[in-house]
């Protein structure tokens, strides 16, 4: 796969992106989006500073001011672009991924995203052509530090009045930028902190919480600290990934499901959620009132769905957890300050966290599988023959259903390609666990051997 993929820019850094092609993206961007003011936010990586530079300087050449943030959290970046007066921007990042690797996650005005749908295969094209040439007159770059303003507007969503102890694992990320800021205006949290230096080069472990051997070190800091819960950031702070307080891992699905209802106001209020999503997140919604909408996988998906049905709240199984209120994104520190508001609550207080979640558990399911397929579409036609008796639909790969909730089994799975891997990704669930186990060797025996 290139660089230019489904949500964002990402490759191997010099051998796949560099300086050139920053300056480019920068350049074409300006011109795609017709764009007067731009915003260019960057990671703690090694090379973001260098790339972030060739980024502002293809703006300005084509005519174009740039606001330069500096060091910015992935959130950070959107909080800007929303609330700047501009016509878009983008992060100079790569997210999860280790050291050797850089990136831009782009977006249009008001935070909206860019993606492949809208805009990323156009920059490609356009960055494969010719060098870019200097407009006559060329746009000017400003710094604008908004560190304390983002930290009052993540703080904002604090509604803990009683004191929660955490632990928290930063993994040298973004999220080390403004955490101590965020947690010194909410005084009620005490927290446990490992791995808060910023540092591209990652020297303890990846910045990705979705690795389970990643989380060892934060479910060590949660037992000896005694923390009700720990949380685990990713590289460019928009996700967030969760352990009990034994040091199980939550799948952010059943976090979705248990913060879920204390966002549905009004009757039928939407909460959107990903199709990977156990079938207890759309029960839990149902039960407070709410209005399950079930979506395909990708932050550009989730966002353009909860804009369009005016969702307060949205989940993936990946670990991003979305907000109207902070301009419908992602935000990793955002949903820490929810969680932890909702374990300050009089009823929630004195449980502990597995207590809470052991009803949302109630379901078997395999997580995520991966398989490197050679041909990935002759792969899910397959699979849709071969299941050709069970209730199908096609909103992201194939989802096949077999049986409902009333049945005593029952079970579905859905294989979808990676929108950021050459991967095929399998997620099934059954009403029991000998189920999950049969079903899950069935498939796996389909397609191969796992990664």
């Amino acid at each position: 796969m290139g660089i230019f993929k489904a949500y964002d820019i990402r490759g191997l850094y010099p051998s796949q992106i560099d300086e050139d092609t920053c300056y480019r993206v920068g350049y074409h961007l300006a011109q795609l989006l017709e764009a007067k003011r731009l915003v260019v936010g960057q990671d703690m990586r090694v090379h973001s500073p260098g790339l972030a530079d060739a980024v502002s300087r293809g703006m300005r050449d084509a005519g174009c001011d740039v606001i330069r943030l500096g060091l910015a959290s992935t959130p950070m970046a959107y909080h800007a672009i929303a609330t700047l007066e501009c016509d878009g921007g983008l992060c100079v990042t790569a997210s999860h991924n280790p050291g050797e690797y850089n990136g831009m996650k782009l977006c249009r005005a008001g935070a909206k995203p860019i993606s492949a749908a809208n805009g990323i295969l156009d920059l490609e094209r356009l960055c494969a052509g010719d060098a870019p040439i200097p407009v006559g007159k060329l746009g000017v770059e400003d710094q604008v530090d908004l560190l304390e303003n983002y930290s009052d507007h993540v703080a904002s969503f604090s509604r803990i009045d009683k004191p929660v102890k955490v632990a928290i694992d930063v993994a040298n990320g973004m999220a080390g930028n403004a955490l101590g800021r965020v947690l010194s205006r909410i005084p009620n949290i005490e927290a446990s902190i490992m791995l808060e230096d910023m540092d591209g080069n990652f020297p303890v472990h990846e910045a990705n919480p979705l690795i389970e051997e990643n989380l060892d070190g934060l479910r060590e800091l949660v037992k000896r600290t005694g923390s009700r819960i720990g949380i685990a950031f990713d590289g460019d702070a928009d996700r967030c990934c969760f352990v009990d307080e034994t040091g199980a891992t939550i799948s952010a699905d059943l976090m979705t499901g248990l913060l879920a209802p204390g966002f549905v106001t009004t009757p039928d209020t939407p909460i959107v959620y990903d199709l990977r999503s156990s079938w207890a997140v759309k029960e839990e919604i149902t039960k407070a009132g709410g209005r399950p909408i079930r979506d395909r996988v990708g932050h550009s998906f989730i966002k353009a769905t909860m804009r369009d049905n005016g969702a307060v709240f949205g989940g993936e199984l990946s670990g991003h957890f979305y907000f109207q209120a902070n301009h419908t994104c992602d935000s990793g520190m955002i949903a820490m300050v929810t969680v932890l508001n909702f374990l300050s609550l009089a009823e929630n207080s004195d449980k502990p966290v597995s207590a809470l979640l052991a009803d949302l558990r109630r379901y078997h399911s395999t997580g995520e599988i991966n398989f490197r397929v050679e041909d990935k579409d002759a792969a899910i036609a397959s699979l849709k023959e071969k299941y050709a008796d069970g209730k199908q639909d096609e909103l992201d790969g194939i989802t096949v259903e077999f049986g409902d909730l009333s049945d005593p089994d029952w079970w579905w799975f859905n294989v979808r390609c990676s929108n950021t891997e050459p991967l095929l990704r399998l997620n099934l669930e059954a009403s029991t666990a000998a189920e999950r186990d049969s079903r899950r060797d069935e498939l796996v025996a389909l397609l191969g051997t796992p990664e």
